[in-house]
């Protein structure tokens, strides 16, 4: 764990939890946590405390589900609970294009533009949660509400 901020997707979120009234703390990794197993083990949490931002694709536009890292997100169950035809798992381009991130750091906050957010409410039983904080090497601790709160999520179950 280390304490170097210096980058402009993490800049980003940082700038949209502060202007939300977060003070948390950022940690950055240098080799690294793109997976919720890795984020776990740096960080000595269950993998289920840690929030995974997931970017699909509804008809051309952009998703986000906040799942724990202990669920699989079920597309067809997420899809009939928002009312989407499909909801599909989004490439590379779109998600930097709608997050202004890459997979494997894309935070919950920070985008280009609002995206409608769902929240899995599986995130509820832990009393600190962490998000990707807008690059692989970088999380932030939270709250379910104050996740809640900063995203304007929606509560929905995910499997």
């Amino acid at each position: 764990m280390t304490d170097d901020l210096s980058h402009r997707g993490i800049d980003r979120v940082m700038a949209a939890l502060r202007a939300h009234g977060w003070d948390g703390t950022v940690r950055t990794f240098p080799d690294g946590v793109r997976t919720a197993k890795a984020a776990a083990e740096a960080l000595g949490c269950e993998v289920g405390a840690i929030a995974n931002s997931l970017l699909f694709e509804a008809d051309g536009s952009p998703v986000l589900v906040l799942t724990s890292g202990a669920h699989r997100v079920d597309p067809d169950l997420v899809a009939t609970t928002i009312g989407v035809a499909v909801l599909g798992r989004a490439n590379p381009d779109f998600v930097r294009t709608h997050t202004g991130q890459a997979i494997g750091g894309v935070a919950p906050v920070g985008h280009p533009a609002p995206v409608p957010t769902y929240l899995d409410r599986a995130l509820a039983r832990y009393d600190v949660i962490w998000a990707a904080a807008g690059h692989s090497h970088a999380v932030f601790n939270t709250t379910y509400h104050e996740l809640r709160t900063l995203t304007g999520a929606v509560e929905i179950d995910v499997e």
